[in-house]
């Protein structure tokens, strides 16, 4: 059974650990993911973005792949299923097609119709009991053909849409998506802190936490972020075990070419990058 993310960060707020956000972008990746969650005793954030869930038929397909999913293999951990920096449009579908979690992306908005959209997705969320993420200051990166160094929020915007009612919060801090540039000045640890005085309780989110350095991860969520999302990290993972693979030639012994051998290596460096992550962010145990 899918649960909304509300509980699990209020405990890892609470805790000083961090939630992993792991993005799925097929069955394989999803079900390393949710066999590792399980193996760890640790509670997961399945993150689908909206091109992912275009490439997968749609999100009541990843709804029902995922809810099955759970079924057959026995998870017991708490297990959300979340929007990835979803348009309004967007969390609509998913809201219709059983996810338990969205991300309203409504950063790109002037900060009047940010609120009146954040409002308006708050109190349907309370009605069907998912948890709702919104970002302020945009998170830097290529994301749908866009790339920009990170942008540090402003603390009192994110406060002010904290007060909305969502359950956790984005602040860019100079985070950015994809693999970090030579030049990456590092996260803003000021702005992290000024971010978390100000909402209080409320749970952060650090996006692009593929290439921080893990000090940094630790500074972080110290500071109050409660949830992480990897993704660019698993996808570098699981192309190097099946470039390796094929480049041995293996692909090309006995029935080697079978999809389910074929894929095999990179199922498991997903599943060991799963367990790195989980342990770094002190989740492990936490289900």
């Amino acid at each position: 059974m899918l649960v909304s993310a509300k509980e699990m960060l209020i405990k890892a707020k609470e805790g000083h650990y961090a939630v992993g956000q792991f993005n799925i972008n097929n069955l394989e990746w999803t079900k390393a993911i949710l066999q590792t969650a399980q193996e760890m005793n640790s509670p997961v954030i399945l993150g689908v973005s909206e091109g992912a869930g275009k490439y997968m038929c749609g999100f009541k397909t990843v709804a029902d792949m995922v809810k099955a999913m759970i079924d057959e293999l026995k998870i017991t951990v708490p297990v959300a299923l979340h929007l990835d920096h979803g348009t309004y449009e967007a969390c609509y579908k998913c809201i219709d097609a059983g996810f338990s979690s969205i991300m309203f992306d409504g950063s790109h908005y002037p900060i009047e119709e940010n609120v009146a959209k954040t409002k308006e997705l708050v109190k349907v969320c309370e009605e069907k009991g998912m948890s709702l993420e919104a970002e302020v200051g945009s998170i830097g990166g290529e994301e749908d053909g866009v790339v920009g160094m990170g942008e540090c929020a402003d603390p009192n915007e994110c406060k002010m849409i904290a007060d909305l009612g969502v359950n956790m919060l984005a602040a860019g801090i100079g985070n950015i998506h994809g693999k970090y540039p030579a030049n990456w000045p590092g996260l803003s640890f000021e702005t992290l802190a000024a971010v978390s005085e100000k909402v209080g309780k409320m749970p952060l989110v650090l996006h692009g936490g593929t290439g921080i350095p893990a000090d940094m991860i630790q500074k972080a969520i110290s500071l109050g972020v409660s949830k992480i999302n990897v993704n660019t990290e698993c996808q570098l993972a699981f192309a190097a075990a099946t470039r390796s693979y094929v480049e041995a030639g293996k692909d090309l012994e006995g029935k080697g070419f079978d999809p389910r051998k074929l894929l095999a290596p990179g199922v498991e460096a997903i599943k060991a990058t799963v367990r790195e992550k989980m342990e770094l962010f002190g989740s492990v145990n936490k289900a």
